[in-house]
């Protein structure tokens, strides 16, 4: 039996540490049970502190597992 878990649930943990960074992240629903998670930077965000594009997209990806929605990117900062 699978539980599922929501997308704020899911990801809170992750937006509370990169709170602590400088960052905010947020995520939206496309098409279907597809996500995408946003991180935007806000001033004074610490910029070594934020880990590359793959690396990001892997760690939502399997965040997201338990919420029943697939990751269809990530966006970084200055990643647009």
């Amino acid at each position: 039996m699978s539980t599922t878990v929501s997308v704020d649930h899911a990801l809170a943990s992750f937006r509370e540490m990169m709170a602590t960074d400088g960052y905010l992240l947020t995520w939206s629903e496309v098409g279907g049970d597809k996500v995408v998670v946003k991180i935007d930077a806000s001033d004074g965000a610490c910029e070594d502190c934020l880990v590359p594009l793959p690396v990001m997209t892997s760690i939502m990806a399997k965040a997201l597992d338990p919420t029943g929605y697939e990751l269809d990117h990530v966006e970084l900062p200055g990643s647009h």
